[in-house]
This record gives C-alpha cells, sequence and structure tokens, in this order.
C-alpha cells in the first residue's frame, strides 16, 4: 500500500486537473452554462472507484473530446451518454476497420480541434493586459508543447503566483502623514511638529517587504515621538512582526518612543507572539484610534520639553 500511494495520488491529481480544464474549456465555449467543480470531481471519483471493478483505468475528463462535443451542439449529459454508446459499438463491432485509419489522420483531427478551441482576440486581449499575463502566457505554451500540459499548468500557476506576490508587495507602503494636534497655540504646534512624526502603513507587512519597511522606518529623523498607524494593514505574517519588533527595538534605542494605533487584535497577537508588542500593551503604548494615541504623543513632548510651553 504504501508504495502504492505515491503512485495514486499523482493519478488523482492529473485526472482532477485535466477535467476541470476540460469543464473550463467547455464552459467558455458554451453559452449560459457554468460546471460546479465539486460535482464534477465527485462523479468522477465515483466512477473511478467503480472502473476497476470490471478491469478498467481511471478515466478524466478528455479536453479534445470535450470540445468537439461542445462544437457539436451537446447540451445536456445525453451526449456523453451517446458518446459512450457509439465509443462501446465501434469497439465491439469496427475496431479493425478503425485500427486502419492512419495516425498522421487522426493528428489532423486534433490539430484542427485545438485550433478551433484557441480564441485569438482572448489571447491578443490576455498578451497586451499586463507584462506579467503576457509572460505567463508564454510561458505556459512553451511549457505546454515541450513537455505537458500537466507541468505547464504547474509552472504556469507557480509563475503566476510569484508575480502576484510581487505586485502584493509592491503595494505595500510606508508613508508619512501630517498630525492633526487640534486647536493649540502655534507654539505648540511648531514643538509638536518638530518633535512628532506618524507614518501610515499601507498593505501587508509580509517577509517580501519587511525589509524595505525596516530600512525605510529606521530612517526616521531624530525625533521624539513616532506613531505608526496601521489601521490599513491587510495582514501580518510572522517575518514582518518580526520587523516591525526589531524597528521599533533600534528607535527606543535612539531614544524615540514609538506608539501604535488602530492594531487589530488578531495582528497584535501575532506581534506579541514576535515580541513586538507585549512590552507595549504593558507600558500603555497601543491605542485603538490615531487621535488617542496623538494626544498621548503629545503629553509626553509636554512633560520633556515643560518650558516650551507656557
Amino acid at each position: 500500500f504504501g508504495a502504492m500511494l505515491p503512485a495514486a495520488l499523482a493519478i488523482a491529481a492529473l485526472a482532477a486537473l485535466e477535467s476541470l480544464l476540460s469543464a473550463t474549456v467547455a464552459d467558455a465555449m458554451s453559452v449560459n452554462h457554468k460546471t460546479d467543480p465539486d460535482r464534477e470531481l465527485f462523479g468522477q471519483g465515483l466512477a473511478n472507484l467503480a472502473v476497476p471493478l470490471f478491469g478498467g483505468v481511471p478515466a478524466t475528463g478528455a479536453i479534445a473530446r470535450t470540445a468537439v462535443n461542445v462544437r457539436a451542439g451537446a447540451s445536456s449529459r445525453m451526449s456523453a451518454v451517446v458518446h459512450s454508446l457509439v465509443l462501446a459499438a465501434i469497439v465491439y463491432s469496427a475496431s479493425g476497420l478503425v485500427g486502419l485509419i492512419p495516425l498522421a489522420a487522426l493528428a489532423g483531427v486534433l490539430f484542427a480541434t485545438a485550433i478551433q478551441m484557441v480564441e485569438s482576440a482572448s489571447l491578443l486581449a490576455l498578451a497586451r493586459s499586463t507584462r506579467g499575463d503576457a509572460i505567463v502566457l508564454a510561458l505556459t505554451f512553451t511549457v505546454t508543447v515541450a513537455v505537458d500540459l500537466v507541468t505547464a499548468v504547474a509552472v504556469g500557476v507557480g509563475v503566476a503566483v510569484v508575480l502576484a506576490l510581487r505586485a502584493v508587495t509592491a503595494s505595500a507602503r510606508l508613508d508619512e502623514v501630517p498630525i492633526d494636534i487640534g486647536d493649540h497655540s502655534a507654539e505648540e504646534h511648531a514643538l509638536f511638529e518638530e518633535h512628532i512624526v506618524a507614518y501610515r502603513l499601507d498593505g501587508p507587512l509580509v517577509f517580501a517587504a519587511a525589509h524595505r519597511f525596516l530600512l525605510e522606518l529606521t530612517d526616521v529623523a531624530q525625533v521624539r515621538v513616532v506613531i505608526l498607524r496601521m489601521s490599513r494593514v491587510s495582514t501580518i505574517d510572522a517575518t514582518g512582526a518580526r520587523v516591525l519588533g526589531d524597528a521599533i527595538t533600534h528607535l527606543e534605542r535612539r531614544g524615540i518612543v514609538v506608539i501604535l494605533s488602530g492594531l487589530r487584535a488578531d495582528q497584535e497577537e501575532v506581534l506579541a507572539e514576535a515580541g513586538g508588542t507585549g512590552r507595549l500593551r504593558s507600558e500603555g503604548l497601543l491605542f485603538p484610534t490615531t487621535p488617542a494615541a496623538i494626544e498621548y504623543a503629545r503629553k509626553i513632548v509636554n512633560e520633556r520639553e515643560p518650558a516650551s510651553v507656557p
């Protein structure tokens, strides 16, 4: 059983992938039809459980036959039944004649079917949309021709994931934002603007963007309080949490007080596990809103320079 399990899993994955690709092709070629992938795979699983009882081999949906079926006007499951009956009749009554058909002729039929499956307008639109889409398209096509369909899909999905991660990482930003001190004197405004700086974090704080974030944050000028507005951070992973903790430690070693505002409970948990917010929470440096954080920062500045504000 142990020796058969890897091969069985590989066959199951291949069968599921090819069947779902066939369903996707059929949906694209037909009108007002949407395949339920769960139902498709469940039915295929039941069929492949029954087939070995009759000496058969695992079966999948075939892209070429599916495309021919749709092109011929098939609109219900009855087409698959008719297809099966016709194949059974040919196998039992005309297998000798079918064996005489040249492979070149069969290859020509498959080639013509493949051409009919291609929508040139969609390919051109996809190639012109973004450079990443064009790369995935060209790479998947090349691997399909050079190796096989399954490998091409795996390579295409892998490259698409890398490009998507790159795009998500590029969307993460650390921007300095103005501080609304409120109704105070001009001297107080000047004092606060000199000693308080606020940054807004946008997007995901993940491993791919963590190093750039660390460089930008630790390069802050010599101020007394840094407010990090975290309300727009979509997600934080362990690496991002560790980098944020290191940045906070670096600023505190320079005598800068770091205040966090708008941190969600799940994000605070990740930061706490990475050792980034436990001490901030105990010292009262975590605030639910930015105005509360600004008010606390104002108190810190006033306490350190009481003579500057009459």
